[in-house]
């Protein structure tokens, strides 16, 4: 990926930059040679995701709720990228206005100091829960947004304030629906570390992994890589200003199937433990990227096959480094 999408910024601020998704979006900006300025109250992301590259970034430890302090973070970077947000669903329900004042206000703040530091594009982290439980699938960007949570409504808010900053004073904002991304630093820890996290862990304590409904229930799984090349894309692309866009794959893995194959790389025989569904679990989530395809370029590189045995080598290796610095207190 590294020379297929260069990148026409020099300087660019992430936000949520140590995090997940934030610090692989961080390393490949690095690796096209541009200076990133990562600001990051590090509440989820961990300064330990920015090693190895760390020279080429500058570091601002806050928070996106300090507008003054984000427009000092902004001054002089072309492009923006953010990537901070409370992203537990259970948080934004337990705390509504807590984590509205991080996510929407939050991402009204990114917006205004990247146009008062005159950066020449924002792309937004949306997500697929703006489609809420809506029975059609494949999920189009032309649905209508049915927020089931307060995080969904965070999102179509963050959309709807980007599309306003775009039209009316000329900001170039791209939104980007993600759908279930997975790979290497999630944080199986965390509120939100994805059915995929839950599992490896389940698998790698030999414990038995508990599947809500039938398993027949099915995800879109985009690997964070081609979420890093989508956000690229959404960077450099001029007919992209102004857009929303779906980011998956397009294809389908049940969660009982998901379960089967993680069991297979960790070696175990466990069957999994069946509870009854959740309320308000959404059945069938695919994104069609038709949209994305024809505008950003973007197609998907990393099968799930492959994908997941990454994932799961370095949730092995992350594990074994766990261990050690435990064995050295």
């Amino acid at each position: 990926m590294k020379a297929d999408i260069p990148i026409p910024y020099s300087r660019a601020l992430v936000t949520g930059g140590a995090g997940f998704i934030g610090s692989h979006l961080t390393q490949a900006l690095c690796e096209r040679g541009c200076r990133v300025v990562v600001l990051d109250n590090f509440s989820s992301g961990n300064r330990s995701n920015l090693a190895g590259f760390d020279d080429d970034i500058e570091i601002v430890d806050g928070d996106i709720r300090d507008l003054s302090l984000l427009e000092s973070a902004a001054d002089g970077c072309e492009a923006v990228f953010h990537q901070a947000a409370v992203v537990s669903v259970p948080q934004t329900v337990e705390d509504p206005v807590g984590s509205a004042l991080v996510n929407e206000t939050g991402t009204l703040h990114v917006l205004e100091a990247a146009r008062r530091a005159g950066a020449a594009r924002v792309v937004i982290a949306s997500s697929s829960a703006v489609y809420g439980d809506d029975p059609h699938v494949p999920k189009r960007e032309s649905m209508p947004v049915r927020p089931m949570s307060p995080y969904a409504v965070h999102k179509a808010v963050g959309e709807q304030h980007a599309d306003v900053y775009h039209r009316l004073y000329g900001l170039e904002t791209v939104s980007l629906r993600y759908f279930n991304v997975y790979g290497p630093r999630q944080d199986p820890g965390s509120p939100y570390s994805g059915v995929i996290s839950i599992f490896l862990s389940r698998a790698a304590a030999g414990l038995r992994p508990v599947i809500f409904g039938d398993g027949k229930q099915y995800r879109d799984f985009i690997y964070v890589s081609d979420v890093v090349k989508a956000n690229l894309l959404a960077a450099a692309t001029t007919a992209a200003a102004g857009g929303r866009f779906n980011i998956g794959t397009g294809e389908i893995t049940r969660i009982r199937e998901l379960w089967d194959r993680i069991a297979e790389l960790a070696g175990t025989g466990l069957e999994p433990e069946f509870q009854a569904p959740r309320a308000g679990d959404i059945v069938a989530s695919v994104a069609d990227i038709d949209r994305a395809r024809s505008v950003l370029g973007f197609s998907p590189r990393t099968t799930f096959s492959t994908g997941l045995r990454k994932t799961w080598q370095w949730f092995a290796e992350a594990g074994q480094e766990r261990g050690r610095h435990a064995d050295s207190h």
